[in-house]
């Protein structure tokens, strides 16, 4: 999977820690948006459920998945976005476990391919060591790195 973001562009790493959450998530965005995949008011829409359910898109510390529903008129396309920021952002004051470095942006045009998408991306997740030496990658040639040590 690691290649399936490396081979259709949709691994971004930042120059730059964002602000805040919000920040972080317009951030891990941007690779959808160039691709076609999702437009600002998917991101939006994404910003505003956390907002009202809470940070629910922080699955393990350290990484986010972003998403909305397929039903999201913001998206374009079906894919997933990996942006890899140079610190942690904090989705909830005072609790290091809702931090997050790693963001995968989910897009999915039905409902089917976006729990296909959760499922591969879990499957991805529990590979060992494979999100700290995620969160070390500051150039491309690392990603590749990672990305062929764990043959993924």
């Amino acid at each position: 999977m690691l290649r399936y973001f490396y081979e259709n562009n949709l691994v971004a790493l930042a120059d730059h820690v964002p602000s805040d959450w919000e920040e972080a998530m317009r951030l891990s965005g941007e690779v959808l948006k160039q691709n076609n995949l999702i437009t600002d008011q998917y991101v939006d829409q994404v910003i505003a459920d956390v907002k009202e359910y809470g940070p629910y898109i922080v699955i393990v510390p350290g990484v986010a998945m972003p998403h909305s529903s397929s039903k999201n008129e913001g998206v374009l396309g079906t894919g997933i976005g990996f942006t890899i920021l140079p610190g942690e952002v904090s989705f909830e004051e005072g609790n290091p476990e809702k931090n997050a470095q790693l963001f995968f942006m989910l897009a999915a045009k039905d409902s089917e391919q976006h729990m296909e998408n959760i499922a591969n991306l879990s499957d991805l997740l529990m590979t060992d060591g494979l999100i700290d030496d995620l969160k070390k990658v500051t150039t491309m040639d690392e990603y590749v790195a990672i990305m062929e040590k764990y043959d993924l």
